[in-house]
């Protein structure tokens, strides 16, 4: 059974930081590329960052390009999203995805092209 696990969500002020975290379990990690997704309330679920399935080549949002950075360990099943400069906009739960691919230097930004979904991490970010 197929697992992600979101952690690292919180509430941080305007211009802080945050590492969220997603422990991936039964299936092989370094097959599939990653993806980190984010929905605010009365919002559409939207793209954040991607990541290939070699952790080599990665794509960014515009509106966090700069600030957020997307990696990945292969050897611990584990993506992260390094968040800096918050902004109150960014308050949303973050979610991330995994995808099957045979493909490296590969990344995918829309949301039905995820197989498997974590449950969520809530961050608030204060003004």
């Amino acid at each position: 059974q197929v697992q992600l696990v979101e952690s690292g969500g919180g509430l941080v002020q305007a211009g802080g930081s945050l590492r969220l975290s997603c422990a991936a379990s039964g299936l092989t990690f370094s097959t599939h590329a990653m993806g980190w997704f984010r929905q605010a309330p009365g919002k559409e679920r939207e793209f954040v960052a991607a990541i290939d399935r070699s952790g080599g080549s990665t794509y960014y949002a515009d509106s966090v390009k700069g600030r957020f950075t997307i990696s990945r360990d292969n050897a611990k099943n584990t993506v992260y999203l390094q968040m800096n400069s918050l902004k109150p906009e960014d308050t949303a739960v973050y979610y991330c995805a995994a995808r099957l691919t045979r493909y490296t230097s590969t990344w995918y930004l829309r949301a039905n092209d995820y197989n498997y979904w974590g449950q969520g991490t809530q961050v608030t970010v204060s003004s």
